[in-house]
């Protein structure tokens, strides 16, 4: 059953959930929405003593907000740290070395791993973003090692 309504207060939702359980044909046992306030009010005049709980998505949801913000503050501290990007980018303009292209598919990385959104609470875009930026890092220390190996190499073949 479905009717366009003027508003969405529990005033206006109480006969809807009467005129509902009325034309099921079977007992009303449960009320399951997204916890809105004006709902869970219809719920309880409409259909007094009829338990009512969240769906589960928006429960879930609400019991992980504090590891949500949790996560979010890391991130926003982690781009905070990852921001110098730009500077990088405008130097390496006009360069077209292998050494430049490296730094610009890096700079790429950093950008891309500073973009990308989760959709909470199913996704901990923070603790992504750590992730992503650790694996930028260890290949940086790799490309850094090799260097360091060819020098060595190079003065010890001297």
């Amino acid at each position: 059953m479905a009717r366009s309504l003027l508003s969405a207060t529990a005033k206006d939702l109480e006969p809807l959930l009467r005129e509902v359980a009325g034309a099921v044909g079977v007992p009303v046992l449960g009320v399951v929405s997204d916890g809105q306030t004006s709902i869970r009010r219809a719920v309880e005049r409409a259909l007094p003593g009829v338990p009512h709980q969240l769906c589960q998505f928006h429960f879930l949801r609400e019991a992980a907000h504090p590891v949500f913000e949790a996560d979010r503050h890391a991130k926003v501290r982690l781009k905070a740290e990852v921001r110098g990007v730009r500077p990088i980018e405008r130097a390496l303009e006009g360069q077209d070395d292998t050494a430049a292209e490296v730094a610009r598919g890096y700079c790429a990385a950093v950008r891309s791993a500073i973009t990308d959104d989760g959709r909470p609470p199913l996704a901990a875009s923070g603790l992504r973003l750590k992730a992503r930026l650790e694996a930028v890092a260890d290949s940086l220390d790799r490309v850094r090692e090799k260097g360091a190996a060819r020098r060595r190499s190079r003065i010890c073949a001297n």
